[in-house]
């Protein structure tokens, strides 16, 4: 860890060293279960193969392939090593105990920025875009980069029965200021796009500006009576979406923890959980491998599986459903009162992602800086278009730095 410019002594007291090495009894139940696997008959009831397709789900011949890779030819131990070469740390905020990333840059004053990930991805999500911002061509648009996994996924510890998501802010400021920054950036997509946002609005004094992916899902929840064309076609998209493909969000915040145990005790059905998403929402056409090879789709179940994080990666959802009405009450108001608006925002959007906002219903709760309509790319932007992203990142901060 470089301590330039941090307060050295201080953030020895509170940040510790975190090595990723998973016990072997761990990985020889897994190869038991795999081997083990109790698969589905195939047929459907109308005769038509669709568990050969990716129509109602993951493919069953895809995930044959996928299994029969995990058990005989994927290696954790790798992938550990590989994992190695970020600086991984873990950090006590409020009850959570937060696990982190932090990659120092290469320039004469780099920018701190953090990075929130969101489901059913890890900070994994972010590992090939660190490098690009810690050491990009010029070193003036140099980072010093933070990527925290959110409270109950991975590494960090889960957030017990409170809510939890509206939060997760707090805990991140907490953090960038233990690590000894007054002032920083932060980028987020899917949850991280809400955690972002709230960054902005709740320590609008420490964020230079934000970016994102997305405009955050909860804004959708209320139609506005001036909404333009353009709107009117976004906030129907995301109602035809919620209806055809959002039954996953209502079974993981309405039963999180029937779902959970059948995906904590089957590494199979854990990857068809998870895998479904990423040929889902990502540009690829049906064809998962054109953006993630099996070792990386693989990583990430992994980081489910040997942390059993599955239940608790569910929360989010089990808060948003459950919030009720005062809290989202209490949501307006903290909008209204820390309003966003006053922190610049920066969006990328790509094509193939869930959800294509219009730039003036983002305008409508963001000081929008920037929106730049990328070429391609899908919900996994920074894994799937990482130097498209970076050279965006880099772009809307520049004027911001100093």
């Amino acid at each position: 860890m470089r301590t330039t410019r941090h307060a050295a002594a201080r953030i020895d007291d509170v940040v510790r060293p975190f090595r990723i090495a998973v016990d072997q009894d761990v990985l020889d139940d897994l190869a038991l279960r795999l081997e083990r696997t109790r698969w589905p008959s195939s047929a459907t009831p109308d005769g038509d193969d669709l568990a050969s397709t990716w129509k109602a789900g993951i493919s069953h011949a895809y995930l044959r392939e996928l299994v029969d890779y995990w058990r005989t030819t994927f290696d954790w131990r790798a992938c550990e090593r590989a994992l190695a070469r970020f600086a991984h740390h873990t950090i006590a905020l409020q009850d959570t105990n937060v696990h982190f990333i932090l990659a120092a840059g290469r320039g004469r004053a780099p920018l701190p920025i953090v990075l929130t990930h969101g489901f059913p991805d890890s900070f994994a999500r972010f590992l090939k875009l660190i490098p690009l911002l810690t050491d990009p061509p010029d070193p003036d648009d140099a980072f010093d980069v933070v990527v925290p996994s959110l409270p109950g996924f991975a590494f960090s510890t889960g957030p017990g029965a409170r809510s939890d998501l509206f939060h997760v802010a707090d805990r991140w400021h907490d953090l960038m200021t233990a690590l000894g920054y007054e002032r920083y950036a932060a980028h987020g997509g899917d949850w991280g796009s809400t955690v972002t946002e709230h960054l902005a609005r709740s320590h609008r004094d420490a964020v230079v500006g934000i970016h994102l992916t997305d405009v955050p899902f909860w804004h959708a929840l209320r139609r506005p009576d001036d909404a333009t064309h353009a709107e009117r076609k976004y906030l129907d998209a995301i109602e035809e979406f919620q209806k055809s493909e959002g039954a996953y969000a209502m079974i993981q915040g309405s039963r999180p923890q029937s779902l959970s145990v059948g995906l904590n005790d089957s590494p199979a059905g854990l990857a068809a959980w998870l895998v479904q998403f990423f040929e889902r929402w990502s540009d690829c056409d049906g064809d998962v491998e054109r953006r993630f090879t099996k070792d990386e789709l693989l990583t990430n179940v992994m980081l489910y599986w040997i942390t059993r994080s599955i239940g608790t990666s569910f929360t989010p959802y089990y808060d948003v459903m459950n919030a009720g009405a005062p809290r989202w009450i209490a949501e307006s108001a903290k909008q209204w009162f820390g309003s966003t608006k006053r922190v610049p925002a920066g969006f990328a959007m790509f094509p193939k992602d869930l959800s294509h906002p219009p730039r003036e219903f983002a305008e409508r709760f963001f000081q929008v800086a920037r929106w730049t309509e990328m070429p391609r790319g899908g919900h996994f932007a920074a894994h799937e278009e990482p130097e498209l992203l970076a050279d965006d990142i880099r772009a809307f901060f520049r004027p911001l730095r100093g």
